[in-house]
């Protein structure tokens, strides 16, 4: 058990030290998890994506949502709600995985927000058409880019 009432990082910072499974729920202390993604990894607007599509792929879009949150932070401002919007789609994907469809339908439509005024001209290759018609079927993997 932890010795104080809330887990800290080194910085002194609130951080839940619980393992957790493969959609990021939380597990009793002791229990073996899995590996959670590392926070604050600087990458490039092409590598998050490349990583985050990796994870999507592996069935893990929780750990996908932490990849594209850590871009989110680190975009310039133009950029920001598209990768929110992206961080978003992942953790809709993460609520229907749980079985929450209420919870999945919440995200994928405030992704599907974020992401929509980048339709015209997306950056990075990022296929946002691709990611709206995506949400509004609910079928399958989203494919981030076109041709990943």
């Amino acid at each position: 058990m932890p010795t104080s009432p809330r887990d800290r990082d080194e910085q002194g910072r609130a951080r839940n030290a619980r393992p957790r499974d493969g959609l990021g729920r939380p597990l009793p202390y002791g229990l073996p998890g899995v590996e959670r993604q590392p926070e604050g990894v600087p990458r490039t607007p092409g590598e998050a994506l490349t990583e985050a599509q990796r994870l999507l792929d592996l069935g893990r879009p929780f750990h996908a949502h932490e990849v594209l949150e850590d871009a989110w932070k680190a975009a310039p401002e133009p950029e920001r709600e598209l990768w929110r919007g992206l961080a978003q789609l992942a953790v809709g994907l993460t609520h229907a995985a749980r079985g929450s469809a209420a919870g999945a339908s919440s995200l994928l439509a405030r992704g599907v927000r974020n992401i929509s005024p980048y339709l015209d001209d997306p950056p990075h290759g990022v296929d946002v058409a691709g990611l709206v018609a995506w949400a509004a079927s609910g079928v399958g993997v989203p494919r981030l880019t076109r041709g990943s």
